[in-house]
């Protein structure tokens, strides 16, 4: 796992750049990111390390994967992210985690998350822009699935996906562990 300090300061620099690049005040990135401007002044001066949902907000409003938004090293044409570096962004109270494995910009953000959800643990997740697409893989127990307010029981070895331009969960309302991998596409901005 990287230096969390090395992260809250790559969030800021490159969350102060892509905003600048796009053209973006912070008070129209607050608007359309539903992310206070104060949030958003915290984040690009170093002095918070924000929700996952709040990278996300900022993420998906800015166009970009949230590994864009994280990547502290931007180099090399080939980026290779060994498994300690990849960054833990939620964190289960039964030890469960969210975490970002790799993402790039073609012609959208696809982002590579790997997840553990001990059992009771769960994650909701705000909606993505419109045309956002997940694929999840279940390589560990049973995931529930909630997708317009209906479970769906994903067993070990099938995948799910669908659109998840509309509120959404993760949950593990079984005995064992879920492990599972996430592949997710946001549109590019128009």
């Amino acid at each position: 796992m990287p230096d969390p300090d090395l992260v809250t300061q790559a969030l800021a620099r490159n969350l102060k750049r892509l905003r600048t690049e796009r053209g973006h005040t912070l008070d129209a990135l607050a608007a359309r990111s539903g992310v206070s401007r104060g949030m958003v002044v915290q984040i690009e001066q170093a002095r918070t390390n924000p929700s996952v949902g709040t990278v996300v907000r900022l993420a998906d409003a800015l166009g970009v994967s949230i590994a864009r938004l994280l990547d502290y090293d931007e180099t090399s044409t080939v980026r290779i992210v060994p498994a300690e570096d990849a960054v833990q962004l939620w964190t289960g109270p039964d030890g469960g985690s969210g975490t970002l494995l790799n993402g790039i910009e073609a012609p959208g953000p696809l982002e590579l998350w790997t997840w553990r959800l001990n059992p009771g643990e769960g994650h909701t997740s705000d909606p993505h822009p419109p045309g956002t697409v997940e694929i999840a893989r279940v390589d560990e127990g049973v995931l529930t699935l909630t997708l317009d307010g209906r479970d769906h029981l994903v067993p070990a070895g099938s995948t799910a996906s669908y659109e998840a331009g509309t509120a959404h969960a993760y949950r593990n309302t079984g005995t064992d562990p879920v492990r599972l991998t996430l592949v997710v596409l946001v549109p590019p901005p128009a």
